[in-house]
């Protein structure tokens, strides 16, 4: 959400920023809206204030006997009554209507963002790990011998329809041990507080991570109004939400391991094989929620907890920097972590970043009271992958391909499998 007061005092700045996201300027028609809604607003006050003094005079009017000033008096009275009920419903809804137009604007980039169209534009920033040179054509993860019997693409969409995925046997004990691991490392390593939240939320945690109202049918919705979280960064930021907190409450730290769910709206045709872009998947995720001057040394903080996961798993990847036009809806800044995936011979996502600023704590009103005193300021949110656990089962597998179809898996995921640190050709752990 936005400060209507920053949008009345330097409207040219908003458009700015929207323009370095390749948006259409905006303020001319919030302005406008502002302006009709605070004249409503004023004819309101002028209205009741008439109806005050019309009402002082009844009595006096009724006391002397002069029934005609009475009966225009009251009269007046009950216009300027219903007068005063329609401009209040009208600067209801015309407040409705720009509280509605603001929470559709994205939020603003921070300064050191690049500008840029799309992910073309996007600028690396980092680079681990040797790319693994293999003496074979290596597979994509769902082609891998030792992979191929547990998982079962088929059978899921006999249960559930396509972009769904039934694991079993090692492959599915491999990806709890990911999870497992990288919690552990976020909580015993990072200083993360584990979390085990709701998936199922209401709408306003929804709206306060800035998921509505503009991206309802990137996610599914129950029949009784609740939402399957996207991600567990919903829940977990919305703990703050309609609080007011000590400045030494911060930072709060927050890691959970949950079930996402989105409906992949306009994707159709994209990554539709394997396991890389699925209806229901797991993530593991961090949410900060810290004091405005920390937000930005934060971030880096967390961009190092995702990053030394897959330095662990021993996964080449590189970090970008979004450019403007690439960025999510409420980032300031995002940095995405991608890893290599032998298979297709690139690099994907596997972790987004993203500070939002005081974007979602304005909309869920989540304030701080400063130590020194003073009002309660907005507080800053960040979120980020620690990590999508489906996309980095897709990286140790392919990574870790051998020849003759098994797999060798990172040492650091031992002690999770039974001291096992092969998967075999048949699908064992060894």
């Amino acid at each position: 959400m936005h400060d209507i007061r920053a949008i009345r005092e330097n409207p040219a700045a908003l458009d700015a920023a929207l323009a370095r996201r390749g948006d259409a300027p905006v303020s001319a028609a919030v302005l406008e809206l502002d302006a009709a809604r605070r004249g409503k607003i004023s004819a309101a006050e002028a209205a009741q204030a008439e109806q005050n003094a019309a009402s002082k005079l009844v009595g006096a009017a009724k006391a002397k006997g002069d029934e005609a000033e009475f009966e225009r008096l009251r009269a007046l009275v009950g216009e300027k009554k219903a007068e005063v009920a329609t401009m209040q419903a009208e600067a209801k809804e015309l407040d409705a209507q720009l509280t509605d137009m603001l929470a559709r604007i994205p939020n603003t980039p921070a300064d050191d963002v690049p500008d840029g169209a799309d992910e073309g534009d996007n600028v690396e920033v980092n680079r681990w790990g040797e790319i693994p040179a293999f003496g074979f054509a290596p597979k994509e993860h769902y082609d891998i011998a030792g992979v191929a019997a547990s998982m079962d693409f088929e059978t899921a969409a006999k249960i559930s329809g396509s972009r769904f995925v039934l694991l079993s046997g090692a492959v599915a004990r491999i990806h709890r041990a990911l999870a497992q691991f990288m919690i552990n490392t976020h909580v015993e390593e990072n200083g993360l507080t584990e979390v085990n939240p709701p998936v199922l939320v209401k709408d306003d945690a929804m709206y306060g991570t800035d998921k509505l109202p503009k991206f309802g049918e990137d996610s599914y919705r129950t029949e009784e109004g609740m939402w399957l979280v996207p991600t567990s960064e919903v829940p977990l930021t919305y703990i703050v939400a309609d609080t007011v907190v000590e400045e030494s409450y911060l930072p709060r730290r927050y890691t959970a391991h949950t079930l996402c769910f989105r409906s992949e709206a306009g994707s159709a045709g994209r990554d539709t094989a394997g396991m890389l872009r699925q209806h229901q998947f797991e993530k593991v995720e961090m949410v900060s929620i810290t004091h405005p001057d920390e937000s930005d040394a934060e971030q880096k903080r967390m961009l190092r907890c995702a990053e030394g996961i897959l330095e662990a798993l021993g996964i080449p990847y590189r970090t970008v920097i979004l450019c403007t036009g690439d960025m999510g809806f409420g980032a300031r800044r995002t940095y995405d972590i991608e890893a290599w995936v032998p298979g297709q011979n690139t690099y994907r996502e596997i972790s987004s970043v993203s500070t939002t600023g005081d974007f979602q704590a304005r909309r869920m009103n989540a304030r701080f009271k400063p130590r020194d005193g003073g009002k309660p300021q907005f507080l800053h949110t960040l979120n980020g992958s620690g990590l999508a656990v489906g996309r980095c089962l897709i990286a140790v597998l392919e990574n870790g391909q051998q020849e003759d179809g098994s797999v060798v898996l990172p040492e650091v995921l031992a002690p999770y499998l039974g001291g096992k640190t092969l998967l075999s050709a048949e699908g064992a752990l060894v």
